[in-house]
């Protein structure tokens, strides 16, 4: 019996890219079922790099792992009627896309046969004008203030659209309850540009341009707000040490043996480090004593003088070293598991981060070739059989190959 809490929910998700399906994939690693449809072919995600030594895109097949995965020839008439069938068809009938549907597709017709449809739709600004992460995050203030203040610097991480994608699971479970509860449908919308700048305003730093006339500067590695950096060791190896509380400051002053002269050199130049907005106010001191200390040992000697558990910091690690080297990254943690993904490769796969317990968490869920439930879910959802299966494919909805075992 499948005890994964999402058990017994269809989502239909027609998606690209990250924000969408990354939110199909977090709703699937709760257990529930994704059917991912794309046009003949594959949308525009499909071929993103990186590529695997098949050359099949392992960003395509890690955000869509543990999905049903449909090919439809969405261009056509009878393909997005198909397609409409499948997104009514469940019950409730949730329908996810971070695409521009309109037609067949969009809300206005799909609550027409479904009054109780649930759409969760993201666009990229609330006049529905296109955008993505790159030009939402250059708005948002954030590439002004990353780096050493010598221009913007973009962000690597696309933290808008994994932002929006978990806000969309979010809409998704909060619209599904509602339909428990009256069964009423909704269409929620969601702009990835809210998103960023929901975030910038929850963070008070709209707050503190309004009411302080605040403009932020570019601080390197610093931790704003209280005391962090960057240090290079003798090795070349770089770590993050960052103490917020009173506790973690003593523990790393401790630890680096500059409890007193680092303390008397700071009440010299008027500076007290006895406060989070004290040693922020002082972190090029604090960060010019601290700096010999780490130049002069190995990081295995700074992991050898770090153990209180008081202290925070982290080595810096590329990909590859994190894979080599954290166990946090490695079968040691629950939440992975190498796994073979046929076509794909075998390489180490995360269950959700949520730690349901063992009994409710589903395995990591294998990424799926395209199409290759096309067959499967129209006989079984849409009750089409070998004879229309055939005519779907004569008439260019479905591949040929999609047609029979």
């Amino acid at each position: 019996m499948n005890t994964a809490p999402l058990s017994g929910l269809r989502i239909i998700e027609f998606s690209a890219f990250v924000a969408a399906p990354s939110a199909g994939l977090a709703l699937a690693q709760l257990g529930a079922e994704v059917i991912r449809v794309d046009p003949l072919g594959g949308n525009i995600d499909v071929n993103r790099a990186p590529l695997g030594p098949q050359g099949r895109s392992l960003y395509w097949a890690s955000l869509n792992r543990g999905k049903q995965s449909v090919e439809l020839d969405v261009r056509s008439a009878e393909g997005r009627a198909l397609l409409q069938r499948l997104i009514c068809a469940g019950n409730p009938a949730v329908f996810l896309t971070n695409l521009s549907v309109d037609g067949e597709l969009s809300y206005a017709q799909l609550s027409k046969l479904r009054p109780d449809l649930i759409m969760v739709q993201l666009s990229g600004s609330p006049d529905g004008s296109n955008a993505v992460d790159y030009t939402v995050n250059c708005a948002a203030g954030f590439p002004g203030i990353t780096g050493d203040g010598h221009g913007p610097v973009n962000h690597v991480l696309p933290a808008w659209d994994v932002t929006a994608g978990q806000m969309l699971a979010l809409a998704v479970l909060a619209a599904e309850r509602q339909w428990r509860i009256d069964g009423r449908g909704q269409h929620v919308r969601l702009a990835l540009s809210d998103v960023a700048m929901a975030t910038v305003a929850n963070l008070g730093y709209l707050a503190d341009v309004e009411l302080n006339g605040t403009q932020r500067r570019a601080d390197g590695n610093f931790l704003y707000g209280a005391y962090g950096d960057s240090f290079k060791c003798v090795d070349g190896r770089h770590v993050m040490v960052v103490a917020i509380t009173e506790r973690q400051w003593k523990a790393l002053l401790r630890a680096t043996g500059l409890q007193e002269a680092l303390n008397a050199a700071a009440a010299a130049l008027g500076h007290r480090l006895d406060s989070e907005n004290g040693r922020y106010a002082a972190r090029e001191l604090i960060s010019t004593a601290l700096r010999p200390w780490f130049a002069q040992h190995t990081l295995a000697e700074v992991t050898a003088a770090f153990t209180d558990r008081a202290l925070l910091w982290g080595p810096y690690r590329s990909f590859a070293q994190m894979l080599a080297e954290d166990p946090r990254c490695s079968e040691s943690n629950p939440m992975f598991a190498t796994t073979d993904h046929p076509g794909v490769g075998r390489f180490l796969t995360p269950r959700t981060p949520l730690n349901l317990g063992d009994e409710h968490t589903p395995p990591p869920g294998l990424a799926p070739r395209l199409g290759q439930h096309t067959r499967a879910v129209l006989q079984d959802l849409l009750g089409l059989d070998d004879v229309a299966l055939q005519a779907l494919a004569r008439s260019g909805v479905i591949h040929p190959n999609k047609a029979s075992n």
